[in-house]
């Protein structure tokens, strides 16, 4: 072939293939760019989910391989339904979430009120409070069992004092009935910021015009925080909501920095439970079983919760 023949080809190619992409509709156009992403998503999340699906119902065991498959339809589920271990992890999972969410969103958005004030110093204050959620749970949890230890926690100290405990024995983590509250407060600790976040982009949306049309009105600040600024942000904390919702239901990492799941059970969240379950037990069919039922669990509740958002957002 010679050099003449050469450029022609290499000329005349891209031609070709320009003309068989302008042939193409939007659509085909579109799929194209759509459909790695597509493959992606049903490799990561879907296929996966459909395996556990399967394995729910069977008695799979990781750790046994080699051994026989047996089929054993809904009676994973029978089973997890009518344990009471696992409805105590819930009603723990359901304590945590619900205090967690309480303190978050009543510090966060007071927070986020305060700095969505102008003064000297914003924004070093906004950096400093938000300083936390950049840490990894590992290191805020190894931080904060320092802080519980016997003599040395400061936190001991304080509760010692108020309930008569002698605090170079006293340990937060360690007692039946303070072990939730040291995750809580850890938690609060360190995702405060993120709701304050949202809820400072929700007060930063509302236009200033609006609060100086209720000052020609004579509304006082009372009454222009209740019938303008909680309406308006009430998006933005749902949305706050929400997101630590989900993470919060999943937590593991971090109560297990601080506790380890003890003592006894007080602290078991399901997410502990379920890792029991799979790699301790190696109950991998009814582990798989009981992720399902936590899948749609959250899932439901998520649905029925955005529902709701989008009814506050189309007021």
């Amino acid at each position: 072939m010679t050099d003449e023949t050469t450029s022609r080809v290499h000329t005349t190619a891209p031609v070709r293939l320009a003309r068989q992409i302008r042939g193409l509709s939007d659509r085909a156009v579109a799929w194209i760019f759509i459909a790695p992403t597509i493959f992606l998503l049903l490799a990561i999340n879907i296929f996966p989910l459909i395996w556990t699906i399967r394995l729910s119902l069977t008695n799979y065991r990781a750790n046994r391989t080699s051994a026989d498959l047996e089929w054993v339809g809904l009676r994973n589920y029978q089973r997890i339904l009518n344990d009471p271990d696992i409805w105590n992890s819930m009603q723990a999972t359901a304590h945590f979430l619900l205090w967690t969410l309480v303190l978050q969103v009543l510090i966060g958005f007071t927070l986020a009120y305060l700095i969505n004030k102008k003064f000297r110093g914003n924004d070093m204050w906004t950096t400093i409070i938000v300083l936390p959620m950049m840490l990894s749970p590992a290191v805020v949890g190894n931080f904060w069992t320092f802080l519980y230890q016997p003599q040395i926690g400061l936190f001991n100290y304080v509760v010692g004092f108020l309930t008569g405990a002698d605090p170079s024995s006293f340990s937060m983590i360690g007692d039946v009935a303070l072990a939730p509250w040291s995750i809580v407060i850890v938690d609060t600790w360190m995702w405060t910021p993120f709701v304050m976040l949202i809820c400072l982009a929700g007060l930063r949306s509302i236009p200033d015009s609006i609060y100086e049309a209720a000052e020609c009105d004579r509304a006082s600040k009372w009454r222009q925080f209740w019938t303008i600024t909680i309406p308006m942000a009430l998006p933005f904390l749902m949305l706050a909501v929400l997101f630590r919702g989900i993470e919060n239901f999943k937590m593991f990492d971090l109560v297990v920095q601080l506790t380890g799941g003890g003592p006894g059970s007080i602290t078991e969240l399901t997410s502990i439970n379920l890792k029991r379950e799979a790699f301790e037990k190696w109950r991998t069919g009814y582990a798989s079983a009981y992720a399902v039922i936590l899948f749609v669990t959250v899932f439901g509740l998520a649905s029925i919760y955005v529902k709701a958002l989008n009814k506050v957002k189309e007021r």
